[in-house]
């Protein structure tokens, strides 16, 4: 579905790929003015030109959303370059699938990108939506911040940690006309996903843990993102909106 947000302005942070990338050129698609952040300057200028292409306006902001002041000057510029901040993914986050998150280095990197870095994109973001009355916010969960997962105990603390503060997020500004909700994706056909599903067997096996038999693809997230955000949404907040293929169901 097409929505109508021209002259309005969205913010997306991971937006070099996957579903980050997804969502900025669906926002583009849809007449807003897109911020494109993400630490990959090069993938992240990529975004850009295909958020242009779908017939929006965007730019690009190198940000390391678990450093205080690139997520200030990630704001500022979104604010500066188009006036305002209507919407905002917070899309960020890292999956240690190769690493002992009990190691400290891992635990320490994922809850500083995972947990703080949407802590802080909300905390600005939210600034700048009270002064406007309005604005809506959509974390990137997972299916993980919903069941456990035994070989991951810091993305799925973490994913846990942005359902819990989604929540607070929509308690604390409900009156002041800010939504947040956030989306759970279950296994999505992204970069991340594709360095473990490399080998055909191991794609096969990963594909038949969800019911409907696939891969989800960016796209889909994104669909829901872009959901969240619009009118039609407009009595929803607080909200994990699981798109995972029927993974949780069982």
């Amino acid at each position: 579905m097409k929505y109508d947000f021209e002259g309005r302005v969205a913010l997306v942070t991971g937006a070099a790929s996957g579903i980050g990338r997804a969502t900025a050129v669906a926002f583009a698609a849809s007449g807003a003015a897109v911020v494109v952040a993400d630490l990959d300057a090069t993938r992240g200028e990529e975004t850009v030109v295909l958020a242009k292409a779908a017939g929006g306006r965007a730019v690009f902001q190198r940000c390391d959303v678990s450093a205080a002041a690139d997520v200030e000057a990630l704001i500022a510029r979104a604010v500066n370059e188009f006036g305002r901040l209507d919407f905002a993914h917070n899309n960020a986050g890292i999956n240690s699938l190769a690493a002992d998150e009990w190691e400290s280095k891992h635990w320490d990197r994922s809850v500083g990108v995972n947990l703080t870095g949407v802590m802080l994109c909300m905390r600005a973001e939210a600034a700048v939506m009270l002064t406007q009355g309005n604005g809506a916010i959509v974390n990137t969960a997972s299916i993980n911040g919903l069941v456990g997962n035994a070989s991951q105990p810091a993305y799925t603390a973490t994913k846990h940690a942005v359902v819990g503060l989604t929540r607070h997020g929509a308690l604390r500004w409900a009156r002041k006309g800010i939504r947040v909700n956030c989306v759970c994706p279950g296994v999505i056909d992204t970069p991340m996903v594709e360095g473990v599903a490399a080998r055909p067997e191991i794609r096969k096996i990963m594909e038949n843990m969800t019911p409907l038999g696939r891969f989800g693809q960016p796209e889909e997230v994104a669909a829901g993102v872009l959901w969240l955000c619009s009118d039609a949404a407009s009595f929803v907040t607080g909200h994990p909106l699981v798109i995972d293929g029927g993974a949780t169901a069982d």
